[in-house]
């Protein structure tokens, strides 16, 4: 996101050692959240959460790849960026224990193109973007396939590109990181960019020629999240800073930012995403 940082922002080096809560000087806790992009939301987040006597800081990244070792680590004490599949991947893959703090919300993964304003103006052996990461690869495959524009081989609920019938696909696919979904929109057809990258882009969710839903049960999985170390999870200062996200002001600055789009997901939920995360772990071990 637009690096146009409020007074508020504190970006804090990787290479400090970083203690969870920390004191901060002035009788407030201090909790080092890590983010892929700066935006709005976290800014709000930042302003509410003082009301409470907590100092959020972030420790700005810039790629997906980043955030969960800084917590791992000790780097971070909580990570904001992920959905629970993400998660759920990276725990098997690391052979780590990552847990759900809390939920944020869920927001529609979305086709974007500089060049064509419908996905029936895409032409036959167009070329896609899409984010290299396993987990989102596979969703913006299901969604490329929802808007017609792929045909997989057989039915599955986590294709990957293997799984993509390219003699009977409209369109091509070219997997990129997540963040240069963004960058490759000028020179191919289109791509599937998450929300995180679209302020950047300048683009808003109303510009996609087309994206899932969000409010649909079989988008559990696509939940974002606060994410611990195991045993942090229900630390009470970070549910307060969930409670936080939840707050009139933080929801208004989401509706915001998303376009109307976000769709909040209770914190009430969390016992039943831990279970989300659970099964998709266990899925990926057994696979």
């Amino acid at each position: 996101m637009k690096k146009k940082l409020g007074a508020l922002l504190a970006i804090v080096p990787l290479t400090f050692g970083l203690a969870a809560c920390g004191g901060s000087g002035d009788g407030d806790e201090t909790v080092k959240i890590a983010i892929t992009e700066h935006n709005q939301v976290q800014d709000t987040l930042q302003e509410e959460a003082k009301k409470e006597g907590i100092d959020v800081e972030y420790v700005e990244m810039g790629d997906y790849s980043r955030p969960n070792p800084a917590v791992a680590q000790g780097q971070a004490d909580l990570n904001w960026f992920q959905h629970i599949a993400y998660l759920a991947n990276y725990n098997v893959d690391n052979d780590d224990d990552l847990q759900i703090v809390g939920p944020t919300s869920i927001y529609p993964l979305g086709l974007y193109s500089k060049k064509y304003n419908k996905v029936e103006d895409i032409p036959q052996g167009g070329e896609i973007a899409i984010p290299n990461d396993a987990v989102n690869e596979t969703r913006a495959i299901l969604v490329l396939k929802a808007a017609g524009l792929l045909t997989l081989k057989e039915d599955k609920a986590q294709p990957t590109q293997d799984d993509v019938d390219t003699a009977n696909s409209k369109v091509t696919l070219t997997a990129v990181d997540a963040k240069q979904t963004v960058v490759s929109m000028d020179s191919v057809a289109a791509s599937i960019v998450n929300n995180t990258f679209l302020e950047d882009a300048g683009l808003s969710p109303e510009d996609a020629l087309y994206q899932d839903d969000p409010k649909n049960e079989d988008a559990l999985p696509y939940v974002n999240l606060f994410v611990s170390k195991k045993g942090d999870e229900d630390n009470e200062t970070y549910q307060k800073i969930v409670d936080v996200y939840h707050s009139d002001a933080v929801q208004e600055a989401e509706k915001k930012q998303s376009g109307g789009t976000a769709v909040s997901v209770s914190k009430d939920r969390t016992d039943e995403l831990r279970k989300v995360q659970t099964r998709l772990e266990d899925e990926k071990k057994n696979s």
